[in-house]
Protein backbone atom coordinates (compact mmCIF):
# COMPACT_ATOMS: atom_id res chain seq x y z
CA UNK A 1 0.00 0.00 0.00
CA UNK A 2 1.74 2.78 -1.47
CA UNK A 3 4.97 2.87 -4.04
CA UNK A 4 6.82 5.48 -2.84
CA UNK A 5 10.39 5.55 -1.13
CA UNK A 6 9.68 3.51 1.31
CA UNK A 7 7.34 1.33 -0.49
CA UNK A 8 8.78 0.10 -3.84
CA UNK A 9 12.10 -0.54 -2.19
CA UNK A 10 10.44 -3.14 -0.28
CA UNK A 11 8.28 -4.33 -3.21
CA UNK A 12 11.77 -4.75 -5.20
CA UNK A 13 13.23 -6.40 -2.45
CA UNK A 14 10.18 -8.81 -2.25
CA UNK A 15 10.01 -9.68 -5.75
CA UNK A 16 13.76 -10.33 -5.45
CA UNK A 17 13.58 -13.17 -2.63
CA UNK A 18 9.93 -14.89 -4.75
CA UNK A 19 6.94 -13.35 -3.44
CA UNK A 20 4.36 -11.99 -5.99
CA UNK A 21 3.53 -8.86 -5.43
CA UNK A 22 0.63 -6.13 -6.18
CA UNK A 23 2.33 -2.72 -5.70
CA UNK A 24 -1.08 -0.58 -4.99
CA UNK A 25 -0.98 3.54 -5.30
CA UNK A 26 -3.74 6.05 -5.68
CA UNK A 27 -1.45 8.03 -7.93
CA UNK A 28 -2.29 7.14 -11.66
CA UNK A 29 0.74 8.69 -12.94
CA UNK A 30 2.81 6.65 -10.65
CA UNK A 31 0.99 3.66 -11.37
CA UNK A 32 1.57 4.23 -15.07
CA UNK A 33 5.55 4.88 -15.07
CA UNK A 34 5.92 1.48 -13.19
CA UNK A 35 4.33 -0.29 -15.15
CA UNK A 36 6.16 0.68 -18.14
CA UNK A 37 9.44 0.12 -16.13
CA UNK A 38 10.37 3.98 -14.99
CA UNK A 39 11.13 4.43 -11.54
CA UNK A 40 10.94 7.65 -9.54
CA UNK A 41 12.44 6.51 -6.62
CA UNK A 42 16.53 7.10 -6.45
CA UNK A 43 16.55 4.42 -4.82
CA UNK A 44 15.01 1.93 -7.33
CA UNK A 45 16.50 2.29 -10.93
CA UNK A 46 15.27 1.69 -14.13
CA UNK A 47 17.03 -1.65 -14.35
CA UNK A 48 15.91 -2.80 -11.26
CA UNK A 49 12.48 -2.02 -11.83
CA UNK A 50 12.27 -3.58 -15.25
CA UNK A 51 13.51 -6.67 -13.86
CA UNK A 52 10.51 -7.29 -11.29
CA UNK A 53 8.33 -6.55 -14.34
CA UNK A 54 10.11 -9.19 -16.26
CA UNK A 55 9.93 -11.81 -13.89
CA UNK A 56 5.67 -11.35 -14.23
CA UNK A 57 5.62 -11.45 -10.27
CA UNK A 58 5.32 -7.34 -10.06
CA UNK A 59 2.18 -5.17 -10.87
CA UNK A 60 1.56 -1.73 -10.07
CA UNK A 61 -2.46 -0.94 -9.80
CA UNK A 62 -4.98 1.78 -8.79
CA UNK A 63 -8.05 -0.96 -8.51
CA UNK A 64 -8.51 -1.55 -4.81
CA UNK A 65 -9.64 -5.38 -6.45
CA UNK A 66 -6.15 -6.72 -6.94
CA UNK A 67 -5.65 -5.91 -3.67
CA UNK A 68 -7.51 -9.45 -2.77
CA UNK A 69 -6.10 -12.80 -2.33
CA UNK A 70 -3.32 -11.06 -0.17
CA UNK A 71 -0.94 -12.90 2.47
CA UNK A 72 1.12 -10.11 3.22
CA UNK A 73 0.27 -6.78 3.25
CA UNK A 74 2.38 -3.58 4.45
CA UNK A 75 1.44 -0.42 4.44
CA UNK A 76 3.77 2.37 3.80
CA UNK A 77 1.78 5.76 2.78
CA UNK A 78 2.48 9.03 4.41
CA UNK A 79 1.33 10.31 7.35
CA UNK A 80 1.72 14.61 6.98
CA UNK A 81 0.70 17.05 9.71
CA UNK A 82 -1.99 19.47 9.12
CA UNK A 83 -1.59 22.85 11.08
CA UNK A 84 0.26 20.98 13.61
CA UNK A 85 -2.10 18.09 14.39
CA UNK A 86 -1.06 14.47 12.87
CA UNK A 87 -2.91 13.31 9.43
CA UNK A 88 -3.89 9.84 9.53
CA UNK A 89 -6.21 9.56 6.72
CA UNK A 90 -3.89 7.32 4.34
CA UNK A 91 -3.68 5.03 7.00
CA UNK A 92 -7.56 4.84 7.40
CA UNK A 93 -7.79 4.72 3.73
CA UNK A 94 -5.74 2.26 3.36
CA UNK A 95 -6.63 0.07 6.68
CA UNK A 96 -10.32 0.07 5.10
CA UNK A 97 -9.39 -1.29 2.03
CA UNK A 98 -6.98 -4.25 3.32
CA UNK A 99 -10.11 -5.18 5.43
CA UNK A 100 -12.47 -5.32 2.94
CA UNK A 101 -10.09 -8.14 1.41
CA UNK A 102 -8.69 -9.50 4.63
CA UNK A 103 -8.53 -13.63 5.01
CA UNK A 104 -7.86 -15.60 8.23
CA UNK A 105 -4.49 -16.40 8.44
CA UNK A 106 -2.94 -13.07 6.80
CA UNK A 107 -0.55 -10.56 7.46
CA UNK A 108 -0.75 -6.92 7.98
CA UNK A 109 2.24 -4.38 8.80
CA UNK A 110 2.07 -1.08 8.94
CA UNK A 111 5.49 0.74 8.27
CA UNK A 112 4.20 4.44 7.90
CA UNK A 113 5.77 6.81 10.59
CA UNK A 114 3.03 7.57 13.44
CA UNK A 115 2.27 8.10 17.46
CA UNK A 116 2.85 5.40 19.47
CA UNK A 117 -0.61 3.63 19.82
CA UNK A 118 -1.98 4.01 16.06
CA UNK A 119 -1.20 0.33 15.01
CA UNK A 120 -3.91 -1.23 17.90
CA UNK A 121 -5.68 1.89 18.56
CA UNK A 122 -6.70 2.71 15.12
CA UNK A 123 -5.62 0.15 12.52
CA UNK A 124 -6.21 -2.82 14.38
CA UNK A 125 -10.31 -1.75 14.89
CA UNK A 126 -10.58 -0.67 11.30
CA UNK A 127 -9.42 -3.67 9.96
CA UNK A 128 -11.23 -6.11 12.20
CA UNK A 129 -14.94 -3.56 11.09
CA UNK A 130 -14.04 -4.44 7.88
CA UNK A 131 -13.47 -7.90 7.78
CA UNK A 132 -15.56 -9.34 10.30
CA UNK A 133 -12.32 -11.41 11.82
CA UNK A 134 -9.77 -10.59 15.24
CA UNK A 135 -6.65 -9.62 15.44
CA UNK A 136 -4.87 -12.37 17.50
CA UNK A 137 -6.84 -15.16 16.72
CA UNK A 138 -8.06 -14.88 13.15
CA UNK A 139 -5.14 -12.48 11.73
CA UNK A 140 -1.48 -11.11 12.26
CA UNK A 141 -0.89 -7.37 12.76
CA UNK A 142 2.48 -5.54 13.25
CA UNK A 143 4.74 -2.39 13.00
CA UNK A 144 7.79 -1.80 11.41
CA UNK A 145 9.43 1.26 11.31
CA UNK A 146 10.87 2.41 8.24
CA UNK A 147 14.78 3.46 7.80
CA UNK A 148 14.67 3.94 4.17
CA UNK A 149 17.40 6.58 3.98
CA UNK A 150 17.28 8.31 0.41
CA UNK A 151 20.35 8.70 -1.63
CA UNK A 152 22.24 6.58 0.89
CA UNK A 153 24.67 4.19 -0.92
CA UNK A 154 26.10 2.61 2.36
CA UNK A 155 22.65 1.59 4.14
CA UNK A 156 20.14 0.40 2.19
CA UNK A 157 16.88 -1.37 2.84
CA UNK A 158 18.66 -4.68 3.26
CA UNK A 159 21.63 -4.42 5.22
CA UNK A 160 20.17 -2.09 7.64
CA UNK A 161 18.67 -3.76 10.55
CA UNK A 162 14.82 -4.12 10.77
CA UNK A 163 12.44 -3.30 13.79
CA UNK A 164 9.53 -5.53 13.69
CA UNK A 165 7.09 -6.28 16.19
CA UNK A 166 3.12 -7.96 16.69
CA UNK A 167 0.26 -7.42 19.13
CA UNK A 168 1.09 -10.88 19.83
CA UNK A 169 3.34 -13.43 19.71
CA UNK A 170 2.22 -15.61 16.97
CA UNK A 171 1.90 -11.84 15.12
CA UNK A 172 5.67 -11.23 16.12
CA UNK A 173 6.75 -14.81 14.64
CA UNK A 174 4.76 -13.56 11.22
CA UNK A 175 6.38 -10.21 10.87
CA UNK A 176 9.70 -11.14 11.70
CA UNK A 177 9.61 -14.49 9.37
CA UNK A 178 8.47 -12.13 6.70
CA UNK A 179 11.13 -9.29 7.26
CA UNK A 180 13.73 -11.87 7.70
CA UNK A 181 13.10 -13.12 4.00
CA UNK A 182 14.17 -9.76 2.53
CA UNK A 183 16.76 -7.99 5.08
CA UNK A 184 19.91 -9.20 6.45
CA UNK A 185 18.33 -8.94 10.34
CA UNK A 186 15.60 -8.28 12.18
CA UNK A 187 15.17 -6.45 15.59
CA UNK A 188 12.36 -7.78 17.78
CA UNK A 189 10.94 -5.72 20.32
CA UNK A 190 8.09 -6.03 22.97
CA UNK A 191 5.10 -4.71 21.19
CA UNK A 192 3.90 -2.28 18.42
CA UNK A 193 4.16 0.69 20.51
CA UNK A 194 7.35 0.37 21.37
CA UNK A 195 8.42 0.17 17.31
CA UNK A 196 6.38 3.05 16.53
CA UNK A 197 8.58 5.21 19.47
CA UNK A 198 11.78 3.31 18.14
CA UNK A 199 11.20 5.81 14.97
CA UNK A 200 10.06 8.85 16.88
CA UNK A 201 12.98 8.51 19.06
CA UNK A 202 15.32 7.83 16.01
CA UNK A 203 14.63 11.09 14.29
CA UNK A 204 13.79 13.27 17.56
CA UNK A 205 17.66 12.41 18.50
CA UNK A 206 18.60 13.44 14.72
CA UNK A 207 16.09 16.68 15.12
CA UNK A 208 17.34 17.77 18.71
CA UNK A 209 21.29 17.75 17.80
CA UNK A 210 20.84 19.50 14.44
CA UNK A 211 19.08 22.26 16.10
CA UNK A 212 21.82 22.39 19.35
CA UNK A 213 24.60 22.95 16.14
CA UNK A 214 22.32 25.14 14.03
CA UNK A 215 21.95 27.61 17.36
CA UNK A 216 25.39 26.77 18.18
CA UNK A 217 26.25 28.26 14.84
CA UNK A 218 24.14 31.19 15.42
CA UNK A 219 25.94 32.66 18.22
CA UNK A 220 29.50 31.75 17.30
CA UNK A 221 28.69 33.39 14.36
CA UNK A 222 27.87 36.40 16.30
CA UNK A 223 31.06 35.49 18.70
CA UNK A 224 33.01 35.59 15.88
CA UNK A 225 34.42 31.93 16.11
CA UNK A 226 34.65 29.47 13.71
CA UNK A 227 32.11 26.89 14.57
CA UNK A 228 33.39 23.98 11.97
CA UNK A 229 36.79 24.29 13.28
CA UNK A 230 35.20 23.15 16.96
CA UNK A 231 33.15 20.59 15.35
CA UNK A 232 35.85 19.19 13.56
CA UNK A 233 38.24 19.12 16.72
CA UNK A 234 35.20 17.75 18.81
CA UNK A 235 35.08 14.92 15.91
CA UNK A 236 38.47 14.04 16.89
CA UNK A 237 36.88 12.44 20.34
CA UNK A 238 36.68 8.28 20.11
CA UNK A 239 33.81 8.76 22.53
CA UNK A 240 31.10 10.17 23.84
CA UNK A 241 30.43 12.29 20.94
CA UNK A 242 28.89 12.33 17.73
CA UNK A 243 29.08 14.71 14.63
CA UNK A 244 26.28 16.92 13.46
CA UNK A 245 26.63 19.79 11.36
CA UNK A 246 24.84 22.93 11.08
CA UNK A 247 22.50 23.94 7.78
CA UNK A 248 19.79 25.69 6.40
CA UNK A 249 17.26 23.50 8.66
CA UNK A 250 15.85 20.27 8.18
CA UNK A 251 13.32 18.69 5.90
CA UNK A 252 12.10 15.66 4.08
CA UNK A 253 8.85 13.79 5.42
CA UNK A 254 10.62 12.79 9.04
CA UNK A 255 12.91 15.90 10.96
CA UNK A 256 10.01 18.45 10.52
CA UNK A 257 7.38 15.74 11.28
CA UNK A 258 7.85 12.60 12.87
CA UNK A 259 9.46 14.40 16.41
CA UNK A 260 6.10 16.48 16.40
CA UNK A 261 4.05 13.38 16.06
CA UNK A 262 5.77 12.85 19.42
CA UNK A 263 5.08 15.72 21.00
CA UNK A 264 1.79 15.59 20.01
CA UNK A 265 0.81 12.28 21.22
CA UNK A 266 2.71 13.66 24.88
CA UNK A 267 0.47 16.78 24.80
CA UNK A 268 -3.19 14.95 24.12
CA UNK A 269 -2.33 11.95 26.26
CA UNK A 270 -0.15 13.08 29.50
CA UNK A 271 -1.29 17.01 28.34
CA UNK A 272 2.49 18.06 29.00
CA UNK A 273 4.51 20.07 26.90
CA UNK A 274 7.93 17.64 25.08
CA UNK A 275 10.26 20.89 25.63
CA UNK A 276 13.11 19.32 24.13
CA UNK A 277 11.07 19.13 20.58
CA UNK A 278 9.35 22.22 21.36
CA UNK A 279 12.84 23.92 20.79
CA UNK A 280 14.35 22.01 18.02
CA UNK A 281 11.38 23.12 15.89
CA UNK A 282 11.54 26.57 17.17
CA UNK A 283 15.64 26.55 15.96
CA UNK A 284 15.63 24.58 13.00
CA UNK A 285 11.94 26.17 11.55
CA UNK A 286 13.68 29.74 11.37
CA UNK A 287 17.12 28.78 10.26
CA UNK A 288 15.89 29.73 6.72
CA UNK A 289 15.30 32.79 7.93
CA UNK A 290 19.16 32.75 9.46
CA UNK A 291 19.84 31.99 5.93
CA UNK A 292 18.16 35.09 4.79
CA UNK A 293 19.75 37.60 7.05
CA UNK A 294 23.25 36.31 6.73
CA UNK A 295 22.86 36.50 2.80
CA UNK A 296 21.60 40.05 3.66
CA UNK A 297 24.82 41.68 5.81
CA UNK A 298 26.61 40.09 3.37
CA UNK A 299 25.32 42.18 0.61
CA UNK A 300 25.33 45.02 2.91
CA UNK A 301 28.86 44.13 3.44
CA UNK A 302 29.48 44.92 -0.63
CA UNK A 303 27.16 47.63 -0.71
CA UNK A 304 24.54 45.98 -2.03
CA UNK A 305 20.68 45.10 -1.51
CA UNK A 306 18.71 42.04 -1.29
CA UNK A 307 16.13 43.80 -3.51
CA UNK A 308 17.36 43.73 -7.10
CA UNK A 309 20.30 41.55 -6.57
CA UNK A 310 20.73 38.23 -8.17
CA UNK A 311 20.47 35.73 -6.50
CA UNK A 312 22.08 32.22 -7.64
CA UNK A 313 20.52 28.89 -5.50
CA UNK A 314 22.56 25.45 -5.83
CA UNK A 315 20.63 22.51 -4.33
CA UNK A 316 16.65 22.86 -3.93
CA UNK A 317 16.18 19.50 -2.51
CA UNK A 318 15.99 18.85 1.20
CA UNK A 319 18.85 16.55 1.24
CA UNK A 320 21.94 15.84 -1.19
CA UNK A 321 21.47 13.34 -4.38
CA UNK A 322 17.65 13.67 -4.08
CA UNK A 323 14.92 15.09 -6.10
CA UNK A 324 12.53 14.96 -2.72
CA UNK A 325 11.96 18.68 -1.85
CA UNK A 326 9.44 18.00 0.63
CA UNK A 327 9.52 20.49 3.68
CA UNK A 328 13.14 21.46 2.12
CA UNK A 329 14.51 24.83 4.14
CA UNK A 330 15.92 25.81 0.10
CA UNK A 331 12.02 26.54 -0.69
CA UNK A 332 12.00 28.57 2.52
CA UNK A 333 14.70 30.31 1.81
CA UNK A 334 13.86 30.76 -2.02
CA UNK A 335 10.50 32.26 -0.85
CA UNK A 336 11.68 34.66 1.76
CA UNK A 337 14.34 36.05 -1.20
CA UNK A 338 11.73 36.49 -4.02
CA UNK A 339 9.37 38.03 -1.35
CA UNK A 340 12.29 41.13 -0.38
CA UNK A 341 12.49 41.46 -4.36
CA UNK A 342 15.62 39.38 -5.35
CA UNK A 343 15.74 37.75 -9.06
CA UNK A 344 16.37 34.25 -8.00
CA UNK A 345 18.12 31.63 -10.02
CA UNK A 346 18.43 27.93 -9.00
CA UNK A 347 20.61 25.09 -10.19
CA UNK A 348 19.10 21.37 -8.86
CA UNK A 349 19.61 18.65 -11.80
CA UNK A 350 17.68 16.01 -9.60
CA UNK A 351 14.21 18.37 -8.59
CA UNK A 352 11.75 18.38 -10.85
CA UNK A 353 10.56 21.62 -12.69
CA UNK A 354 6.97 21.37 -11.35
CA UNK A 355 7.92 21.64 -8.01
CA UNK A 356 10.23 24.98 -7.93
CA UNK A 357 8.58 27.83 -6.09
CA UNK A 358 6.91 30.54 -8.14
CA UNK A 359 9.17 33.52 -9.34
CA UNK A 360 12.32 31.21 -9.69
CA UNK A 361 13.89 30.03 -13.20
CA UNK A 362 15.93 26.61 -13.30
CA UNK A 363 19.38 27.23 -14.86
CA UNK A 364 22.71 25.57 -15.14
CA UNK A 365 25.57 25.53 -13.01
CA UNK A 366 28.01 27.81 -15.47
CA UNK A 367 30.77 30.03 -15.14
CA UNK A 368 28.77 32.84 -16.80
CA UNK A 369 25.41 32.18 -14.61
CA UNK A 370 27.94 32.21 -11.53
CA UNK A 371 29.59 35.53 -12.51
CA UNK A 372 26.26 37.47 -13.05
CA UNK A 373 25.11 36.39 -9.44
CA UNK A 374 25.45 39.06 -7.30
CA UNK A 375 25.54 36.15 -4.35
CA UNK A 376 25.22 32.49 -4.43
CA UNK A 377 24.18 30.57 -1.33
CA UNK A 378 25.08 26.58 -1.39
CA UNK A 379 21.96 24.73 0.16
CA UNK A 380 21.99 21.69 -0.84
CA UNK A 381 25.08 20.02 -1.64
CA UNK A 382 25.01 17.67 -4.47
CA UNK A 383 27.68 15.50 -5.67
CA UNK A 384 27.49 16.40 -9.19
CA UNK A 385 28.17 20.56 -8.46
CA UNK A 386 31.86 21.69 -9.55
CA UNK A 387 32.47 23.19 -6.81
CA UNK A 388 35.69 24.67 -7.98
CA UNK A 389 34.30 26.26 -10.40
CA UNK A 390 31.77 28.08 -8.02
CA UNK A 391 34.77 29.51 -5.74
CA UNK A 392 36.51 30.29 -9.15
CA UNK A 393 33.99 32.75 -10.61
CA UNK A 394 30.99 33.48 -8.20
CA UNK A 395 31.68 36.97 -6.67
CA UNK A 396 30.36 35.73 -3.31
CA UNK A 397 29.53 32.28 -1.80
CA UNK A 398 27.43 31.77 1.54
CA UNK A 399 27.88 28.22 1.99
CA UNK A 400 25.59 26.78 4.50
CA UNK A 401 26.99 22.95 3.82
CA UNK A 402 31.17 23.99 4.16
CA UNK A 403 31.81 22.36 0.98
CA UNK A 404 33.04 25.06 -1.28
CA UNK A 405 36.64 25.72 -1.33
CA UNK A 406 38.02 28.58 1.47
CA UNK A 407 38.62 31.91 -0.26
CA UNK A 408 38.34 35.31 0.77
CA UNK A 409 34.30 35.64 -1.04
CA UNK A 410 33.42 32.51 0.48
CA UNK A 411 31.11 33.11 3.85
CA UNK A 412 30.45 29.47 5.55
CA UNK A 413 27.40 29.10 7.44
Amino acid sequence: MGQGYVGLPVAMQAVVRGYSVIGYDVDDVRVKRLNVGESYVEDVSDSVLQDALATGRYRATTAERDCAGFDIAVITVPTPLRDGIPDLSYIEASAHTLGRYLRPGATVVLESTTYPGTTEELVKPILEEMSGLLAGPDFHLGYSPERIDPGNPTWTFINTPKVVSGIDAASLAAVDGFYSSLVERTVPVAGTKEAELTKLLENTFRHVNIALVNELAMFAGDLGIDVWSAIDAASSKPFGYMRFTPGPGVGGHCLPIDPSYLSWRVRRSLGHTFRFVELANDVNDHMPDYVVRRLTYGLNRRRKAVNGSRILLLGLAYKRNTSDSRESPSRLVAERLVALGADIRAVDTHVALGVLPAGIELVSLTAEELRQADAVIMLTDHSDFDLDLVAAHAAYVLDTRRVVPAADHVEYL
